[in-house]
């Protein structure tokens, strides 16, 4: 159970939707105090639907929000979001473009009585002390931005929710200002919740994550753990990269797959024998030069300091490895690779499994193909 005394939000059997039709049920978060939390997934699958609840604009039908142990939200009790202390950073930022950015920032805080150290304290932070004067369209998207974040952060509200905000932003300003954001939120202490479809920019911003599927939540982690020990076949297949091979389970720690026995770092409550589908990221691939098991490179993409090679195996199976660049291999070419994945991932055989469009993860292996100690 977590320690009560540290949670700033409590989702409780969440349930909420939209023209009596349910999007979210069922769901559970509690969020420390200090914390940044992220909701990841797909389009539709719930996630801004949840922000719109606990920000007050949408009814819940079942299941209850807290804040700060004060409920909100319940069915029968709701309580308007002007009076709820939590601070909103739209997609679209929602400026003002009649007033300037000291005044954008101010907004929310006109009669109190340190109003002017508040605005030019959080311009200051968002690195805009010099464009206080200036009307939001002579600011670029990133300028727009960190005003939209001081403006939120004025009435010193409880928690900060954030909807997909970095999203109208270019590749290199959206991975710089993220950073930043977390930062100004860790230096103030904020508790924050964040709603994107990136999950590059939710690791990069986030302490727990939790990636839900058709408005249930499927894991509540840290980035370590969701990519490192993913709780479904859907998780893993969401998160980063890879693909599954078809094994069989020895004994609680150890398979034997196609690649060979591999042992991991922690026992699988599975029966000796079963068939299991075993997750392999690039990063569990090793070039070997010498190693007698060989794989044919069928793609290639150069990424800097490291390339993605897409390898086939004798079996026809697909594989990602990531090499140093200074190790070029071209298009053809076999090479030898060991399998270095002590955090061994499986889950109990299935016949396909679900895969977010950006990977390039293949159908798993048919169920009745032998194993590699059958052949």
């Amino acid at each position: 159970m977590p320690d009560t005394q540290s949670i700033v939000l409590e989702l409780n059997q969440l349930a909420c939707g939209y023209a009596g039709q349910p999007v979210v049920t069922g769901l559970d978060i509690h969020l420390r105090n200090g914390d940044i939390g992220c909701l990841l997934g797909p389009s539709g699958c719930g996630k801004t639907t949840i922000l719109r609840a606990i920000a007050g604009f949408e009814l819940v039908t079942g299941g209850e929000i807290k804040l700060n142990g004060e409920r909100l939200s319940s069915p029968g009790r709701h309580i308007p979001p002007e009076q709820r202390r939590i601070g909103m950073v739209f997609q679209d930022y929602a400026l003002f473009p009649h007033l300037t950015v000291h005044d954008n920032v101010a907004f929310g805080i006109n009669r109190h009585p340190e109003r002017k150290r508040i605005v030019e304290e959080l311009l200051d932070l968002v690195k805009l002390t010099q464009l206080g004067k200036r009307y939001p369209h002579e600011l670029s998207g990133g300028q727009q931005q960190r005003v939209a974040l001081a403006r939120a952060l004025a009435p010193d509200p409880e928690l900060l929710l954030l909807d997909e905000p970095f999203s109208n932003l270019d590749g290199e300003l959206r991975r710089r200002l993220s950073g930043e954001v977390r930062d100004i939120l860790k230096q103030r202490g904020i508790s924050a919740l964040l709603v994107t479809h990136d999950q590059s920019e939710a690791f990069a911003v986030s302490d727990h994550v939790g990636v839900l599927r058709d408005g249930k939540l499927q894991q509540w982690d840290s980035p370590y753990n969701l990519y490192h020990e993913p709780a479904t076949p859907f998780v893993a297949s969401f998160i980063g990269q890879g693909y599954f091979i078809r094994g069989q389970l020895l004994s609680p720690d150890t398979v034997q797959t196609e690649l060979g026995v591999i042992r991991g770092n922690r026992a699988y409550k599975l029966q000796a024998g079963s068939a299991v589908d075993v997750l392999l990221r690039p990063d569990d691939i090793v070039g070997q030069d010498d190693s007698p098991l060989k794989a044919s490179i069928v793609g290639k993409t150069f990424l800097g300091a490291t390339t993605m090679y897409r390898l086939q195996l004798p079996t026809g199976s697909i594989l990602e490895a990531i090499f140093p660049s200074h190790d070029d291999h071209p298009l053809g070419e076999n090479v030898g690779i060991r399998i270095a994945a002590d955090h061994l991932v499986v889950f109990t055989a299935q016949g396909s499994v679900n895969v977010h469009a950006q990977l390039p993860l293949e159908q798993m292996l048919d169920a009745a193909k032998p194993d590699a100690d059958e052949r």
